[in-house]
């Protein structure tokens, strides 16, 4: 009896250490714990905890960007649940699937398996991962133009986290509420929200949260006029970026600054980081970045009359949003490709 108790005081040590890592940015550290793992709980044939690690394994390769690698995972994790019959586990691995597919920007299937998720989470009075999935649901009705039913859904995550006391989880759902407000167009009621949220990302020392509210706020001086103020905040969380590895952030701020470069009319300068920002976007396999940049590049190409070069990019956007089978994106990129 005493080998298998000091296996499972082994695997609730390495996951311990992998969360660390995890939570530090380190990824391929977490990854490569939670692979021994996972050959540990199957050893020792221990399927709850060989579901928690499928999961764990899951979430490192989404943040490595390898979504399909995720989804396997995910997948397995889940088959895994419902044969042992744990709900919570079937929860997990149903809410981890729909943020998988969100990042790949196939938001129908997203919501089927959150809409799976949200009630196994609240029958299990697991308030903490039903507000996660709100969340994550709301961010897609803003993706999906729907602002003003995200905001209804915000608000209500917002009122949870407070009672909650989870001010980190707080902080993300004041960014959610800027960025909903940002699509209305309203960008001085998206500002105080995102204004309000960077205290309290600075105070937690969430140094990924803080650099998304510095690009958000950099994106509505943008929209209120001041090109050179959100250039200046831009290239401040570049380096931030840069510094903490977060691949998917630097390409986002990459295109910020290449768009906020085209507005003053510097296309020389737009076009470089458009460039830059594409190479990182194909590396990770975020085909809704690529698009937006592609779209952004061809219209750079139309403006400065490189029609042949504009139909070009607009092409690779529209086989892109075939792919990923993203019904508003080829609607918005066939407008493109009429205008020319």
């Amino acid at each position: 009896m005493m080998q298998p108790l000091n296996q499972v005081k082994e695997w609730e040590q390495r996951r311990d250490e992998a969360n660390r890592y995890y939570q530090r940015g380190k990824f391929q550290e977490s990854l490569d714990l939670a692979t021994k793992n996972l050959h540990l709980a199957r050893a020792i044939r221990d399927r709850a905890r060989e579901s928690h690690t499928l999961n764990d394994l899951g979430l490192a390769h989404l943040s490595c960007w390898q979504p399909q690698r995720a989804l396997e995972r995910f997948h397995q994790a889940l088959s895994v649940a419902i044969e042992i019959g744990n709900a919570p586990a079937k929860a997990t691995a149903l809410s981890n699937l729909g943020s998988t597919y969100s990042r790949l920007g196939r938001f129908s299937q997203a919501l089927e398996y959150f809409d799976k998720a949200l009630p196994i989470f609240r029958r299990s009075q697991d308030t903490q991962s039903e507000v996660s999935t709100l969340n994550d649901i709301a961010l897609i009705y803003t993706r999906l133009e729907e602002p003003k039913r995200a905001l209804l859904l915000q608000h209500q995550i917002l009122r949870m986290r407070r009672l909650l006391g989870d001010f980190s989880g707080e902080a993300t759902t004041l960014n959610g509420i800027g960025f909903a407000y940002n699509v209305l167009g309203k960008f001085e009621q998206a500002l105080e929200f995102f204004q309000a949220a960077l205290p309290i990302q600075r105070a937690v020392k969430n140094l990924l949260g803080e650099a998304t509210t510095l690009n958000n706020i950099a994106s509505i001086y943008s929209e209120l006029g001041k090109p050179k103020q959100a250039l200046l905040l831009y290239h401040q969380v570049l380096l931030t970026r840069r510094a903490i590895s977060d691949r998917s952030g630097e390409a986002t701020t990459l295109h910020n600054i290449g768009f906020t470069y085209s507005t003053l009319t510097e296309h020389r300068q737009a076009m470089k980081f458009y460039k830059q920002a594409i190479a990182i976007y194909q590396q990770l396999g975020d085909s809704l970045g690529e698009i937006s940049t592609l779209l952004n590049m061809g219209t750079l190409y139309a403006t400065t009359r490189r029609k042949k070069m504009a139909r070009s990019c607009y092409q690779n956007a529209q086989e892109l949003a075939e792919q990923i089978e993203h019904q508003p994106l080829l609607e918005k990129v066939q407008q493109f490709i009429d205008s020319l």
